[in-house]
């Protein structure tokens, strides 16, 4: 039974590090897991098939850092690894949907 208090202690005072409710800290990361599993699986799926896996990675990363996106949201003293990732999700977010817009755009003219 004491390590099952440790466990809860050390638990209870991530939100005093990070001035978050832990219990919703918790739900999410814990919550996260089965949608970062899928993720995972149609990445692995769409690779197989020779389809992008651009999105399931996104997805998958998105799930992985959910957590700490809500700390970055709710909380302080987020680690600065959270903020590069986030960054890296974004930017390769932001290209390929440039890209696919360019694609279509390019199709669309070529068929006038």
């Amino acid at each position: 039974m004491e390590l099952l208090d440790t466990v809860y202690t050390w638990f209870m005072s991530l939100g005093e590090d990070y001035g978050v409710n832990p219990l919703i800290f918790g739900a999410i990361y814990v919550g996260a897991i089965p949608f970062f599993s899928l993720s995972v699986i149609w990445l692995g799926y769409n690779f197989k098939r020779g389809v992008s896996i651009v999105m399931p990675a996104i997805s998958a990363t998105f799930f992985f850092i959910s957590a700490y996106l809500y700390l970055i949201i709710a909380g302080e003293n987020v680690p600065w690894w959270v903020y590069v990732i986030i960054l890296l999700l974004v930017t390769v977010g932001g290209w390929f949907t440039i890209k696919k817009v360019r694609r279509k755009i390019i199709h669309k003219i070529d068929q006038m």
